[in-house]
C-alpha cells in the first residue's frame, strides 16, 4: 500500500489510523532517509494510544519506553549503533513490549524480531511518500484494517 502524504495533518492522521487498527503485540520497522517523517509519524501513532507528555526521539538514548493501555511501547532509533551487538546492551526483551517502533532496523541485524510490519518513507515534494507492507499474517491482517479505515489518508491510496 502506497499513501502521499502532504502535510503533518495527514502524517498525524496515517499515525492515528495505524494506532486504531494495530496488530498487538507488533513489530514495526520504521525505513528512509534522515528526515523522511520516521520519528514524526511513530510519535503520531504513539500519541494516538494516548502517550501523554514529551515523546522523545530516541537518537541520543537508542530507546524509549512509553505505558500504553494494554502494555508498553517501544521506540528505538538505531542509526547510531554500530554492531548489532550493541543491543543486547538495551535491556530489550522480545516479549516485553506490545509494540516495537523500529527506526533504522538494518542496523539490528538478528538482534531485533522480525517485523510484522515495513513502512518506508521517503521525501516527496513537500510531503511524504510512505509504502506499508505487510511481513508476516498480523501485518497483513493489519494493512486489511488499515486500508478499510475510514479516516485514513487519501485520495492516493495505491496498492503495492
Amino acid at each position: 500500500m502506497r499513501i502521499l502524504l502532504p502535510d503533518s495533518e495527514a502524517t498525524d492522521a496515517l499515525g492515528r489510523a495505524l494506532a486504531l487498527t494495530r496488530a498487538t503485540p507488533a513489530v514495526v520497522h520504521l525505513q528512509g532517509d534522515l528526515g523522511a517523517g520516521k520519528s514524526t509519524l511513530a510519535r503520531a501513532l504513539l500519541r494516538a494510544l494516548g502517550v501523554q507528555g514529551a515523546i522523545r526521539s530516541p537518537t541520543y538514548t537508542l530507546v524509549e519506553r512509553y505505558p500504553v493501555e494494554d502494555g508498553e511501547a517501544w521506540h528505538l532509533d538505531l542509526y547510531r549503533i554500530g554492531d548489532a551487538g550493541e543491543l543486547e546492551f538495551l535491556g530489550l526483551d522480545e516479549g516485553a513490549a506490545v509494540l516495537w517502533l523500529v527506526e533504522w532496523p538494518e542496523r539490528g541485524g538478528t538482534g531485533l524480531p522480525a517485523a510484522d510490519l515495513e513502512i518506508s518513507l521517503s521525501v516527496e515534494g513537500t510531503g511524504r511518500l510512505v509504502r506499508l507492507q505487510g511481513r508476516s499474517a498480523a501485518g497483513r491482517e493489519w494493512l486489511s484494517r488499515l486500508a478499510a479505515y475510514p479516516q485514513l489518508p487519501a485520495p492516493s491510496v495505491q496498492s503495492a
